[in-house]
């Protein structure tokens, strides 16, 4: 992974600033306390699920919040890290202007009673920390597709306010949507970028269903690095 991609901050308002800023410290936060015993994002979301399985979803069933109807989870299948979060909104916490695009109808969706949004996937390192950010094609996650512009509107209304299984990890996690907000924006403009593509290049297949196109975008990040740079832009 190359180095971490920084944002273009200029435009950005002092308050967006601040609420990025403040996410930046609740994460440091996380980790001082983490490190105090030893602990860390990964290990704490893995306490109590040994072994740890690839594929497997981790916590078992994946955490949802009745409040926020944001809901989550951790596993592993990618070369070269440790394993990633899934992030997603789910139908009840969505405004009702959100809808999915056309799309093919595949099995999965009929499997639920309601539709989802994968809106951002973390990826981790063997120290549990944070890496990368990623987007992924409809397939990896079995959601319905919905648009940037509705995938970005739906990232502040993602909140994990629950103890289990881990207040820190999920702390963490909600404001790690926060603190990246602008790659994350960046990431699923070119999701979508590169769907078009894929389906230009490929005439006649459903791209959404094509096993060739697994990760549609992904960018490196640094918690201490952008930290840095929301800094200097409010000074």
């Amino acid at each position: 992974m190359n180095k971490s991609s920084l944002p273009n901050l200029k435009d950005a308002s002092r308050e967006d600033l601040e609420i990025m800023r403040e996410a930046g410290l609740q994460i440091l936060e996380c980790y001082r306390v983490l490190q105090k015993s030893s602990d860390n994002i990964v290990g704490e979301i893995l306490r109590g699920n040994e072994p740890f399985v690839e594929l497997d979803h981790y916590p078992t069933g994946d955490i949802y919040d009745p409040a926020s109807h944001s809901q989550y989870y951790y596993h592993a299948h990618r070369e070269g890290e440790h394993g990633h979060f899934h992030t997603f909104l789910r139908e009840e916490g969505m405004e009702a202007a959100w809808q999915p695009v056309e799309q093919s109808r595949m099995d999965y969706m009929d499997e639920r009673g309601d539709t989802i949004c994968h809106l951002i996937a973390i990826s981790m390192d063997p120290a549990g920390y944070p890496r990368s950010l990623f987007t992924a094609n409809r397939w990896v996650t079995a959601e319905n597709w919905y648009s940037a512009e509705d995938t970005i509107a739906m990232l502040d209304h993602f909140e994990i306010d629950l103890v289990p299984p881990s207040w820190p990890v999920n702390i963490w996690l909600s404001a790690m949507l926060r603190l990246f907000r602008p790659q994350i924006i960046t990431l699923v403009g070119e999701r979508d970028k590169a769907i078009e593509q894929w389906r230009a290049d490929h005439p006649g297949e459903d791209v959404f269903e094509d096993r060739g196109l697994e990760i549609t975008s992904e960018l490196a990040i640094s918690v201490e690095d952008q930290i840095n740079a929301l800094n200097k832009a409010l000074n």
